[in-house]
């Protein structure tokens, strides 16, 4: 990812013609949500992601979902500040550099891009496990090596979905995740009707778990993460002073309450049995089965299939117009701020984010679908809250230095901050056992590299870093 900038490839961005633009006010509020909605993936929390936090949590896990909402409707609240303010694509990059310098501004942009590449490559490796389970209902079992070319060929047809047009691709992705959103909310409503209740007085009792429900916040958090990459399409919004914002605390609220809903009713479908959701790979399909439903794993699993497709297209979705953002001042190489003729999609990007996914899937196969989504997830969870926490302390900075501050905007960026600390500490302590053991030295080892990288263009090129400062979209 990391290239030379020479004199041609700054003479080749300034001769991009005005006809290669993206595609300004593409996309209306809906598929402006539906690339938040898509990048959560609602779905596969619980399908897959609620384990741990169960795990942690016990029957109070609701809790967990509960505060993290809170916090991250405080971290889009200051998203949302921002975003009225610069309405660009690769939005964090502009937020953060803007404010404290084109350095600080570009490494919080190298950061989103790995969040966002990183959860890709963990859905990428998801898709496998519920392609497995999905065939399982059927007594149909396929090798690790079929698996696997079935996962590249999902990460094919993700590319394509998104080199194509962005307006598709964000129609798809708010489609196909209110589907299998519709689905887990029936089969949930099913296995409640066979409780008779939706009471369950052991759920309101924290004696015993408070300490579980703030070390499973990390986990819960990890959940969200994606809700803020409708910013990263501010260009291609309608309105992006007002879809931008709506949908990034809009997907963060509506999510955060599916989680809190959701985690509470799946402790009772079991029984108020966390720990054997803590346990499981298939929390939601084991819930179905107690409830003497074993058609509905297959539906699941179905479901989660389709989250994971739309998942995957918001995180390249993302994570392409953050190298192209960055590629227009040249902070990465000139060629990622091309723009298709035709599609009017940033397809050199887009085709960076899917090489760079399918290289690091490839890379990790020997360590297994399931550890492999893990170690990414987690690394992803790293890049994301060091960017939010960022943009939490950029907000009443910015809106000081615009004249518009308000007390709102302060307690906003400070409780965020705070959250974010917060998650960043119980990720590291207690340290984590090997392989998670590696996540934390290689991210920091990543953000060095991006440094020196900046540092050097820095030295030989002063006039590029300078352009964030003046007008990056100008």
């Amino acid at each position: 990812m990391v290239a030379t900038t020479t004199a041609a490839d700054l003479a080749a961005a300034a001769a991009i013609p005005k006809a290669a633009q993206l595609k300004h006010g593409a996309l209306s509020l809906p598929e402006t949500i539906g690339q938040s909605i898509a990048n959560i993936a609602p779905t596969l929390t619980p399908a897959l992601n609620i384990s741990v936090v169960a795990g942690l949590a016990g029957v109070c896990s609701w809790m967990s979902y509960f505060i993290a909402t809170i916090g991250l409707v405080f971290v889009g609240a200051s998203i949302a500040t921002l975003a009225r303010r610069h309405p660009e694509a690769g939005s964090y990059f502009v937020y953060i550099g803007r404010n404290f310098g084109p350095m600080t501004g570009a490494l919080a942009g190298w950061a989103m891009i790995l969040a966002y590449i990183t959860t890709a490559v963990a859905v990428v490796f998801g898709f496998p496990l519920f392609l497995g389970n999905f065939l399982a209902v059927f007594h149909v079992t396929l090798s690790n090596t079929l698996l696997t070319v079935f996962s590249i060929a999902f990460l094919g047809l993700v590319t394509y979905a998104a080199f194509r047009d962005i307006q598709v691709s964000s129609r798809v992705g708010l489609v196909l995740e209110t589907i299998s959103i519709g689905i887990i909310i029936i089969i949930t409503a099913i296995v409640v009707g066979k409780h008779g209740t939706v009471v369950d007085p052991n759920q309101f009792n924290l004696t015993g778990h408070f300490g579980g429900v703030m070390s499973a916040m990390a986990f819960a958090v990890f959940s969200f993460v994606g809700f803020e990459s409708a910013a990263t399409l501010a260009k291609e919004s309608a309105n992006p002073h007002r879809n931008v914002p709506f949908a990034v605390i809009g997907s963060a609220a509506v999510a955060g309450t599916f989680f809190t809903i959701m985690a509470y009713f799946m402790v009772m479908g079991m029984n108020d049995n966390a720990g054997a959701i803590g346990g499981s790979s298939s929390p939601f399909a084991d819930m179905t089965a107690a409830a003497h439903l074993p058609w509905a794993a297959g539906v699941v699993y179905f479901a989660a299939m389709i989250s994971a497709f739309a998942c995957a297209l918001a995180c390249i979705n993302a994570s392409s117009r953050m190298l192209y953002s960055m590629g227009r001042y040249q902070f990465l190489h000139g060629s990622m701020g091309l723009v298709h003729k035709v599609h009017k999609t940033p397809h050199v990007a887009v085709l960076a984010s899917a090489l760079i996914t399918l290289v690091l899937v490839l890379v990790l196969l020997p360590e297994g679908f399931l550890n492999s989504f893990g170690l990414t997830g987690t690394i992803a969870t790293y890049g994301f809250v060091v960017v939010y926490f960022g943009v939490c302390v950029v907000a009443p900075v910015d809106m000081k230095r615009g004249g518009v501050l308000k007390t709102s905007h302060v307690v906003c960026g400070a409780l965020g901050a705070v959250l974010m600390l917060f998650v960043a500490y119980s990720s590291v302590y207690p340290y984590p056992a090997a392989p998670f053991s590696y996540v934390p030295p290689v991210f920091a080892a990543f953000m060095v590299i991006g440094f020196i990288w900046f540092a050097i263009l820095k030295a030989k090129s002063p006039q590029v870093l300078k352009s964030i400062a003046m007008d990056m979209e100008g």
